[in-house]
């Protein structure tokens, strides 16, 4: 049964190159080897869609180029890869959010997904101008959503609420398709968003016993709205042909994070409201102990980095061996990344999707006469510009 689909990212941070780049979240990102140019960012994209990836996440924050300019400028050097686009209610108003995504979607044949990022860092959304607590992020974002949808449904909208209004509005250019709302967010108040709202649940990279309790508590509240989500996951990934080889890049990669870097960035993370980014600080402990905290789940990546923090890391086999156990608790899509992220995607594109192809499980989602395939060893050497 071919149900799983394979997602990368593109680091607009400019936070790319041979060792984790630390930061994210509220804090500032470090500098790395490799800008986030439109010929790299190009690049990634074209390999991920050559490989078989159904879109690229694009992050946002203080520290990110912005991810509507940025995906617009790259969409046109791919030909099929999808964007999964952040979209912040804090900082754009409904109506020209749903117009800005129609505008996509029709202008890119389709090609747009949206990554609700409600805000999970008080001191980041004071920068934006947002003085809102947590809670009330969540119920603006709720309203948000409410009127974008309904604008694309092609309503006319007349809408009163705590937070956001609109009297007689109404989209005049409709998308093609409506864009497909991809959501994260583990407290109550976010899983209550979700549920009523999202397409496609999101969730860190924790044990899949974790993973499951957490899905069993959405479902629980897509149930109350008569709604049936999917599920994704956001990790990271180390995969080689042999686990020796997988680990040996995960220490190499540990070996380059100092405990000076790590207590300091752990402080900063420390100061995030959002649940999600507490449970990834809970599996690192700010130690470089321990850090495999389930087999081949490696939690190193949180120790510097905010958001996701945990990797896949091990042999193409027994990567595909935890895509499978995620699989058997409702996760369909994985969101992935790497270091750096165009040697990562043909590391993991070149290995661990054809070991799930041959269970039965994935098949490339472009027909064989339209891929270009670019044999790992072939990869362009990255631009740097």
């Amino acid at each position: 049964m071919n149900d799983l689909k394979f997602h990368w990212f593109l680091p607009t941070n400019g936070g790319d190159g041979r060792h984790i780049i630390g930061g994210g979240h509220g804090l500032t990102a470090e500098a790395a080897g490799r800008p986030a140019s439109v010929p790299y960012l190009g690049q990634i994209a074209r390999s991920a869609e050559q490989l078989g990836f159904e879109a690229a996440l694009t992050p946002t924050g203080a520290w990110c180029q912005d991810a509507w300019v940025t995906t617009a400028m790259v969409n046109s050097l791919s030909e099929r890869l999808k964007f999964l686009v952040a979209l912040r209610p804090d900082s754009v108003g409904p109506y020209l959010a749903a117009q800005m995504a129609s505008t996509f979607v029709n202008l890119s044949g389709g090609r747009l997904l949206l990554n609700i990022v409600t805000g999970g860092e008080d001191h980041e959304q004071r920068m934006y101008g947002d003085f809102l607590t947590k809670a009330e992020r969540y119920a603006r974002c709720d309203e948000f959503l409410t009127i974008v949808k309904a604008l694309w449904a092609g309503e006319t909208v007349d809408f009163q609420g705590r937070y956001l209004s609109v009297e007689a509005s109404r989209l005049n250019n409709l998308p093609d398709t409506q864009p497909e709302i991809y959501f994260g967010g583990s407290s109550p108040e976010g899983i209550e968003v979700a549920a009523r709202h999202a397409d496609v649940y999101l969730t860190w990279g924790e044990p899949p016993a974790a993973v499951a309790e957490k899905l069993d508590r959405v479902r629980a509240a897509a149930a109350r709205h008569g709604r049936t989500l999917r599920y994704g996951i956001r990790l990271h990934t180390i995969a080689r042909d042999t686990s020796g080889a997988a680990w040996a890049e995960a220490d190499r990669l540990l070996d380059r994070i100092d405990q000076a870097d790590i207590d300091r960035i752990q402080a900063g993370l420390r100061r995030s409201a959002a649940e999600g980014q507490r449970r990834m600080l809970e599996l690192n402990g700010g130690s470089k102990d321990d850090l495999e905290i389930y087999p081949n789940l490696w939690a190193g990546v949180g120790l510097v980095r905010g958001g996701a923090g945990t990797a896949l890391v091990g042999s193409f086999a027994e990567i595909a061996d935890l895509i499978e156990e995620y699989r058997s608790v409702g996760i369909s899509e994985f969101v992935l990344s790497g270091y750096p992220h165009l040697e990562e995607a043909y590391w993991f594109g070149e290995g661990v999707l054809p070991e799930l192809t041959r269970r039965g499980l994935w098949r490339h989602p472009a027909p064989v006469t339209s891929r270009a395939s670019v044999p790992f060893g072939a990869a362009p050497a990255p631009v740097v510009s």
